[in-house]
């Protein structure tokens, strides 16, 4: 999955205009137009299709975090300049207050079955014997699983 297609999943489920995306980046320091946004939003045939690079979308779940929890006392935390599946998985479960038992409710919405040693891995640090590396099936299933919960009309 691309930046682009977690980006344009998470404005659907969560129903963000582009003036609430704009305070999601500037919550977390980044200030973008509403055609960097619009952009964003193309499917990748379009002409003015922009892929949002890690950084930028780095900052966009920062900012997520940032406008669901509140904003962190002291510094921020750096950006990543490289994400990844477990990257974004884990910014997407502290932004929505989630617990592992949540995770499961939500993968099991998305009728996806995992176990509580399968999901931990993920969250594990790499080069630990037991990190795993999330997929793009896993990472899909949990955003189906927040539109399921999330999104009344769908």
């Amino acid at each position: 999955m691309t930046n682009n297609d977690i980006l344009r999943r998470i404005r659907y489920i969560f129903d963000f205009s582009d003036d609430k995306m704009m305070a999601i980046f500037a919550a977390a320091g980044q200030v973008v137009t509403r055609e960097q946004i619009s952009n964003w939003m193309k499917k990748e045939d379009d002409d003015a299709y922009k892929a949002c690079q890690d950084p930028q979308f780095a900052r966009f779940l920062n900012g997520l975090i940032n406008d669901k929890r509140g904003k962190k006392e002291g510094e921020s935390p750096p950006v990543e300049k490289v994400l990844n599946n477990n990257i974004i998985l884990r910014k997407l479960k502290i932004a929505l207050d989630l617990k592992n038992e949540d995770v499961l409710e939500l993968m099991q919405l998305a009728d996806f079955l995992m176990s509580k040693h399968e999901l931990s891995a993920f969250f594990r640090k790499p080069g630990h014997k037991n990190y795993r590396e999330c997929k793009d099936q896993i990472l899909r299933n949990f955003l189906q699983g927040l539109q399921i919960k999330y999104r009344h009309d769908a």
